[in-house]
């Protein structure tokens, strides 16, 4: 069994996913980019924009979900100029408290939408957030 997590204040998804998936403790996010939740356009501003307002979507539904992003375990970062990865990281150590989660950073031709950036994620929701409901 699994439960179906959406936020509204993220973005709708732009084909047929959904924004997460809750199974047991484990939540399973699909890739989210910088788009504008109120009017569903790529924010401007570059890639540090792009990885902010991606971060603050996933952050969305984690909330959306029961959790925060203190509990994303595992992230995907793909990103279109890797050469960017600085800025990246100075946005997760605002956005993070150590143990950081682990993570896996992929250089990609393009990604939706012509965005820079995207993450998706995985995380873990206390014990007893286990029960469907």
């Amino acid at each position: 069994m699994f439960e179906v997590i959406h936020s509204p204040n993220a973005p709708q998804p732009i084909g047929p996913y959904t924004q997460a998936l809750r199974a047991g403790q484990l939540v399973f996010f699909s890739g989210q980019i910088g788009l504008d939740p109120e009017d569903g356009g790529l924010v401007s501003g570059g890639l540090e924009a792009q990885a902010r307002r991606a971060f603050a979507n996933l952050s969305a539904v984690a909330e959306a979900a029961g959790g925060s992003l203190q509990q994303v375990v595992r992230l995907t970062i793909y990103m279109t100029d890797l050469a960017h990865f600085a800025v990246v990281n100075a946005i997760m150590e605002e956005l993070w408290q150590p143990p950081y989660p682990a993570r896996a950073t992929l250089g990609v031709a393009a990604l939706p939408k012509g965005a820079l950036f995207e993450v998706d994620a995985v995380m873990v929701l206390p014990a007893h957030r286990t029960e469907m409901g």
